[in-house]
């Protein structure tokens, strides 16, 4: 009985105890808070689209977890003895190089907010940056992850560069070289023939004829605007060609290369 009322009585297993109690209540009520969230996520916002509904319940989760992890710590160190309001009142002394410091940190977290306030993207959104081309996975306060197209990786983009993000908008600009001695108006008739072809496939959503786009050195360019999903941008763009392809050969026609033509003198 004594063993067990020395370790009851002992301070630091006191403040374990009441460490322990504060973590649990912290992870309850982020639990709760979470839950209420994701609930609120699968309802549709009269006010928020339904992507920027999602985007803006996560990131407020992650405000929450963030909110709570510091009030946590905090109310820890004050079980353990820390005078925490002495240790805030002296934040000011070093707030200079704890703001050098992490300065990134703070670009990112503050560029986070402008992405929910200024509708940048959201979750769903198909972007590029850099090398990169992927939807949209999560938004945190200090990172972005989207799901890159290609090689099906997450790739983890800094907020606080967000200029150089670019959101896709679905539309492929396809250009078709045909003949110069081939006439304007059988010309538009296969674009016709083209779009009619294309517009059939359930990936493409909509198929749009600009007209001639450029006059190059053999060929006469006309583009057509391809609509689809940005996620299968690339496939679909494969399957646009093979149909332009195909289509060119059904009526005898091949894609115009360079030519030089030389002349010479007698």
């Amino acid at each position: 009985m004594d063993f067990i009322r020395d370790i009851v009585e002992n301070v630091w297993v006191r403040r374990c105890f009441w460490s322990a109690i504060v973590i649990l209540i912290s992870i309850l009520i982020y639990a709760i808070v979470s839950r209420f969230l994701t609930r609120k996520e699968k309802k549709n916002s009269k006010i928020l689209s339904n992507k920027q509904n999602k985007t803006f319940i996560r990131m407020l989760k992650s405000i929450v977890g963030y909110t709570l992890s510091i009030f946590t710590l905090l109310v820890i160190l004050q079980i353990f003895g820390v005078n925490v309001t002495s240790m805030l009142a002296g934040v000011g002394i070093v707030s200079i190089v704890i703001g050098l410091a992490l300065q990134d940190a703070l670009k990112d977290i503050f560029r986070g907010f402008e992405i929910i306030s200024d509708n940048y993207y959201s979750i769903g959104d198909v972007i590029k940056y850099g090398n990169n081309t992927g939807q949209v996975q999560s938004i945190s306060l200090r990172t972005t992850k989207i799901q890159d197209i290609n090689t099906m990786n997450i790739v983890s983009i800094a907020n606080r560069n967000i200029d150089q993000v670019e959101v896709l908008s679905g539309n492929i600009y396809i250009p078709i070289p045909l003949p110069y001695s081939l006439k304007v108006k059988d010309a538009e008739a296969i674009m016709g023939e083209i779009i009619k072809t294309l517009e059939k496939r359930d990936t493409i959503k909509s198929v749009r004829y600009q007209g001639i786009n450029a006059f190059s050195d053999s060929s006469l360019n006309y583009q057509i605007v391809v609509t689809c999903d940005p996620m299968n941008q690339l496939q679909v763009r494969r399957e646009a060609l093979k149909t332009i392809i195909l289509t060119l050969e059904e009526h005898k026609l091949s894609i115009p290369y360079p030519q030089l033509d030389i002349h010479t003198k007698k």
